[in-house]
């Protein structure tokens, strides 16, 4: 088994154009999997771990602020050791999920930091026992201050934290649980073959087809893919039931109220600014979504919509192909004009071989951002098609990516920032690059299809996710009362899908089965509300620059530079929002109804 760099070339690619862009190479990580410095990287954090624990376990009420200090700064560069081994072994499955012996490197990894991380296990816990006033008076020395805001989100789940010897448990046991069904997902997704006449296609170039401009193509895709996901909907409803009642458990031992409690923990956000996102959203689907496929649906000249035309290229649209050098010039181009070292930052991931655009068979379907570890640089995954939203998910990913760049000198336990401001850069980042296109063009016709387009990728990101986080709710809180078959699953998906997207769609049963696609939904539990509060967040924010708010670009960057260190209040403050306002979330989703506006004018 080879490096990333070695990975085979398609060879059921259209065109051949995909030979051509660009695949990361991981040896900036590791050389290889069998890579002997890995193997001492291991060997030494097991080394370190059990020193760690000998020399410290119930040791940390006596410390004195600067012990504790740099009894921490031991603890960041033993998970930035195993954090480094994980991110490879991540990003080595992420590119080829088929190949077993790739398979089986990820889960030997898992296993080997399990064990090595349970000798840390006792740290957080016990840091979390100390009294506040005992840690506050710690606090006082610069050295360990340094560490407050970490401490601070520690003590966030402070009232979550179970005895030592039953965290120890779920943190053995996680590689046999929730981990090991998630991969067991994965590696039935790649390995779906969707045939759609002569062609054999992966699940992530089918969905791609639903967005091709000929109805009978889209219409063919829907098809195939509602049979193969048909097929295996037993296994994939098994997965999903088994995840949400291993939740339920975790949930209740650790005392969270609702089922997205955990998630809202983690991101540092309150439940009461969720509700109130999704309240907001939910109120504003007939402004919204509603409003906008009835017009859709009117472009195309059909009575109803169908699932397969919710992507559907609008009348007029070539949707023209465009090459990854033009998508590389496009976006930098975008980013400079808002600040020149936002995209010095960013053309280092084109300079060097840090983003995988290819299209593979077994490469993980969608984005992402990697930020692996500080000492590193982050890398980013997309699959890229040479379409218009193509070029949008890399202005996204790269906001991902220097985002991630720009907090590293955080450190590792203090870098990366929860996912509601993570998605801050990636859709500021989409903005910018549309703003640009959008103020080139000077054809109506041409200016209306790119706000369509951009209506549409708001509507995904914020109604569509909002639906997907009341989708994950209500089956979260009804498995509660035992298992759920395929079918009700399915009931449960065309429920949200049908009020969040309005009458103009005609839900076939065919669509019950495509919420089983979302990855989201297996490794994430109710992630996706970070991607609509992300959005409109994005929207204020941009909003605020618009009008010309003085010191705008330094207040961003430095907003980027401080990683998890701030809260959302804190980092909003300077810009003047505030995201507990009701007000907020309303002023966001204004500005797509703005551009829904201005499309029944043009």
């Amino acid at each position: 088994m080879g490096d990333a760099e070695q990975m085979r070339t398609p060879q059921n690619m259209p065109d051949g154009a995909s030979a051509s862009l660009p695949v990361w190479d991981l040896r900036d990580l590791y050389a290889a999997p069998d890579s002997p410095a890995l193997l001492a990287d291991l060997d030494r954090a097991e080394r370190e771990a059990k020193a760690f624990a000998t020399a410290y376990a119930g040791k940390l009420a006596a410390m004195p602020g600067r012990t504790l200090a740099a009894t921490i700064a031991e603890y960041e560069a033993l998970q930035e050791i195993l954090g480094r081994v994980m991110s490879y072994a991540q990003l080595l499955f992420a590119g080829d999920s088929k190949d077993a012996r790739i398979g089986q490197f990820y889960q030997s990894m898992s296993e080997r930091a399990t064990v090595i991380s349970a000798h840390l296990v006792f740290f957080t816990l016990e840091l979390n026992r100390l009294e506040d006033a005992v840690l506050e008076q710690k606090l006082a020395d610069p050295d360990l201050a340094r560490y407050r805001p970490w401490l601070r989100d520690l003590r966030v789940f402070r009232p979550h934290d179970l005895e030592d010897s039953l965290e120890r448990l779920l943190h053995d046991k996680e590689v046999t649980g929730a981990s090991a069904w998630s991969r067991l997902f994965d590696e039935t997704i790649v390995g779906l073959k969707v045939v759609i006449g002569e062609e054999e296609l992966t699940v992530s170039a089918a969905l791609n087809r639903l967005s091709d401009p000929e109805r009978s193509k889209r219409e063919q895709a829907g098809h195939a893919i509602g049979r193969v996901f048909g097929d295996n909907i037993k296994l994939l409803a098994l997965i999903t039931n088994t995840l949400a009642k291993d939740k339920e458990i975790i949930d209740t031992w650790r005392r969270y109220p609702t089922p997205g409690s955990y998630r809202n923990r983690s991101n540092m956000v309150e439940d009461a600014v969720v509700d109130a996102l999704v309240a907001a959203v939910s109120a504003d689907f007939p402004r919204l979504s509603h409003r906008y496929y009835a017009m859709k649906a009117k472009w195309l000249g059909l009575e109803k919509l169908q699932h397969w035309d919710r992507n559907a290229p609008l009348p007029g649209d070539d949707d023209r192909k465009i090459s990854w050098p033009e998508a590389e010039e496009i976006v930098l181009g975008a980013y400079g004009r808002f600040s020149p070292e936002l995209a010095s930052v960013g053309k280092h991931f084109f300079d060097h071989p840090w983003i995988d655009a290819q299209l593979r068979p077994g490469k993980s379907g969608g984005a992402f951002a990697h930020p692996t570890v500080p000492s590193v640089h982050p890398y980013l995954l997309m699959n890229y098609h040479g379409r218009t939203r193509d070029v949008m998910t890399l202005a996204h990913e790269l906001g991902h990516g220097v985002h991630q760049v720009l907090a590293a000198k955080q450190g590792y336990l203090q870098s990366n920032a929860p996912l509601t401001l993570a998605e801050t850069a990636s859709v500021f980042g989409e903005m910018l690059t549309f703003r640009v296109l959008l103020d080139a063009e000077t054809d109506p016709a041409r200016r209306r299809l790119m706000i369509a387009g951009k209506v549409e990728d708001m509507l995904n990101t914020v109604v569509r996710q909002i639906a997907f986080y009341q989708f994950e709710t209500a089956l979260h809180l009804e498995r509660r009362g035992g298992e759920l078959l395929p079918e009700r699953i399915g009931a449960i998906w065309r429920e949200m899908q049908a009020r969040s997207l309005g009458p103009a769609f005609e839900f076939t049963p065919e669509y019950d089965v495509f919420w089983a696609y979302v990855p989201h939904f297996v490794h994430s539990p109710f992630y996706v509300y970070a991607y609509a509060f992300g959005d409109c967040l994005v929207n204020a924010l941009y909003g605020v620059y618009q009008s010309g708010h003085a010191g705008f670009e330094a207040k961003y960057l430095t907003m980027l530079r401080a990683g998890g260190t701030l809260r959302h209040r804190e980092l909003l403050a300077p810009f003047g929002l505030d995201a507990s306002d009701p007000a907020f979330w309303r002023r966001g989703l204004d500005v797509i109804a703005g551009f829904i506006d201005e499309l029944e004018t043009i």
